[in-house]
């Protein structure tokens, strides 16, 4: 429940959320609504992400460059635009959803009508005659789309956690559970379907990839999210506007930095914490609220780089996977389907970890904390990354010397059946003999050439292909048709196929998946529950604005690392993580957990006295010196010490 400055005492409070959160299992029926939007929304928006690169590249025709510049400025866009959705949210979270969300479907049909080529295809050839109104209109919607993910990001989680009662700690942390299964759940069905929905033709006058289908599904799915929210809106806990907090949090912060620095000088006192210099314009209770919030933000400056290795799954994992064999006997695995091993763990591990793990670690009365699992979680995703810098080395044994930038490589063909000499002149001595080279083999996949004539005659040729490797196929001047017409052709190997099997990168996965689990679904925990009443929304977005971080930290890494070996990058990258998971636990040990229900109901009983120091002209000092005196009394001082 968020209160937004709004001091009923608990009995009242208590019967609100009876009368308002009918429950089943002893959980409110409202967060059912709430997780089926989640799962929605996150199929929505995974199938759309799914496709949208080859959409940039084979609809709109972009190059590769191109089309990965857009594609990353849209998800940066997506972990940045939490901040504005903080902004509005802690005046009225329920109703933020609701408006963003209608922008988020907006921006979803948007995308599925820019992707049907007959709008502007007036020749009826396949291929859209006006490609700016194409282009500008998928602009448009990912904007709006960026706008409404982002937007809803810190509110959705938020507004979960609100629907329980201050007795139901265990329930909210179980739903924060179901929530991140929820999410991968929609990641796990909208990667696998999304693409195969792709890869259909649909067309008015012709037929190309359908790619209006695969952003028409994720557009619908949106529309059902946010008909299931609206449909739960009598069962939800949901405050009336009383102002921006975020806006008066920054004010708070900016007066007291500003009459800390007009006090500097010697004579004046000192005070316990710098943000007691605003006490001369801003109550004790929003000034205890801020200081709340400033100390978990200050936990959050190590996270960003545990999201710098989980994020580079769909980026030098994937390209790691272009090196490896995909052929798992039944069935063919692409490299950039790899990335559902993630999902798929998560769905699996999360009941896990909460039925079984934590319960296990407990009866072993090991005080786990949440940041202690935190810890753990980024040192498993470090792991992870040295066990993807073994692989590497794996596979960097059986990859071709390909040259350099200050070398060239030459390529001789002898269609001649005797071996001929050939010496380059020029260079450093050197001989080589070529001599004719056919490969025959069977390897992992299999491709069907048809060639066929201006008199229709054609001409099936069959080769077996691999991942990874290269052929050069040569169609000899004495070609003819006819039933012999394959014995001429002659298919020469030029790299080998890729050697290591992809599913050794399940090790990978597993490690990081496991981190993720530990990491991420504590992290929403912790964020919501050392929050103030008013300003949980305002760390959820902080929490989500780490991912944006991240991001940036593997560009200048990449960058400014100039690594030959990727397998150097990976355990730079592992390193990097370890010696920041070392400071977080340095952080986390020095860590106090609070209540902020308590803190928040302490300072309202002061808030009388407050009133009547401040009309006595009583001064800094004494309210100190009153503040004080108030909180000696306390027994559990490390638990509520801001």
């Amino acid at each position: 429940m968020t209160f937004h400055f709004i001091f009923a005492d608990k009995e009242e409070q208590r019967t609100k959320k009876t009368k308002n959160s009918p429950s089943c299992l002893g959980y409110p029926v409202s967060i059912f609504f709430i997780v089926v939007n989640e799962f929605c929304e996150r199929f929505s928006y995974y199938g759309m992400k799914a496709v949208l690169v080859l959409y940039f590249k084979y609809f709109i025709g972009w190059d590769n460059d191109l089309s990965t510049t857009i594609y990353h400025t849209f998800v940066a866009l997506c972990y940045l635009t939490p901040i504005l959705g903080a902004i509005i949210a802690d005046s009225w979270l329920g109703k933020t959803i609701v408006y963003l969300s209608i922008v988020y479907t907006i921006g979803q049909v948007i995308m599925a009508i820019s992707a049907i080529h007959d709008i502007t295809d007036t020749n009826r050839d396949g291929t859209p005659d006006n490609m700016t109104f194409h282009t500008a209109m998928s602009m448009l919607g990912l904007m709006l789309i960026a706008l409404g993910t982002g937007g809803i990001k810190p509110c959705v989680a938020a507004f979960g956690g609100d629907q329980f009662e201050e007795h139901q700690e265990k329930q909210r942390s179980t739903f924060f559970s179901i929530f991140y299964l929820s999410i991968n759940a929609g990641s796990l069905l909208s990667t696998l379907i999304t693409p195969i929905l792709r890869a259909q033709e649909c067309g008015i006058y012709s037929k190309q990839s359908c790619f209006p289908l695969a952003f028409g599904v994720p557009a619908a799915l949106m529309v059902v999210a946010l008909i299931v929210f609206i449909a739960g809106h009598s069962m939800y806990i949901m405050e009336s506007p009383k102002g921006n907090i975020l806006l008066r949090v920054m004010k708070c912060i900016g007066f007291a930095i500003k009459n800390r620095f007009n006090h500097r000088s010697k004579q004046h006192p000192k005070r316990e914490h710098w943000m007691d210099w605003a006490e001369e314009k801003y109550d004790k209770l929003l000034i205890a609220q801020v200081k709340m919030v400033l100390k978990v933000l200050f936990l959050y400056i190590p996270l960003p780089m545990f999201w710098a290795l989980f994020d580079q799954q769909g980026s030098r994992w994937t390209l790691q996977a272009t090196t490896m064999d995909g052929n798992f006997g039944a069935f063919i695995i692409q490299p950039d389907q790899m990335q559902i091993v993630n999902p798929i763990l998560i769905v699996i591990m999360v009941p896990i970890m909460d039925s079984a793990v934590y319960p296990l670690i407990k009866k072993c009365h090991i005080n786990f904390t949440p940041l202690r699992r935190m810890t753990v979680g980024m040192l498993l995703a470090s792991l992870a990354f040295v066990a993807a810098a073994l692989l590497q080395i794996q596979i960097d044994q059986t990859m071709p010397n390909f040259p350099s930038s200050s070398q060239i490589q030459v390529k001789f063909l002898n269609l001649e059946n005797t071996s001929v000499p050939v010496e380059v002149e020029g260079q450093e001595p050197w001989k080589t003999i070529i001599k004719r080279k056919v490969t025959n083999g069977l390897l992992n996949d299999g491709a069907n050439f048809t060639i066929v004539n201006e008199e229709g005659q054609t001409c099936h040729y069959i080769l077996q292909l691999g991942f990874g490797s290269s052929y050069t196929v040569l169609i000899p001047s004495t070609f003819s048709f006819g039933e012999s017409c394959t014995e001429n052709i002659k298919a020469i190997q030029d790299i080998e196929p890729n050697g290591i099997h992809m599913a050794w990168q399940v090790i990978q996965y597993f490690l990081m998946t496991c981190g993720e689990v530990v990491f991420s679904v504590t992290g929403l925990d912790f964020s919501y529950a050392q929050a103030p009443s008013n300003m949980k929304s305002v760390l959820q977005a902080g929490w989500l604005l780490t991912v944006a971080v991240g991001n940036i930290i593997v560009l200048i890494v990449a960058e400014a690392g100039s690594l030959p070996d990727q397998w150097a990058e990976y355990v730079l990258f592992a390193s990097l993580l370890v010696a920041v998971s070392i400071i977080f636990a340095v952080m986390a040990y020095f860590y106090t957990y609070m209540d902020p229900m308590e803190i928040e109901a302490k300072f309202m009983d002061l808030e009388p006295e407050e009133k009547k120091r401040k009309e006595l002209g009583m001064t800094t000092k004494d309210n100190l010196a009153y503040v004080n005196n108030e909180t000696s009394n306390n027994t559990d001082d490390k638990q509520t010490k801001i």
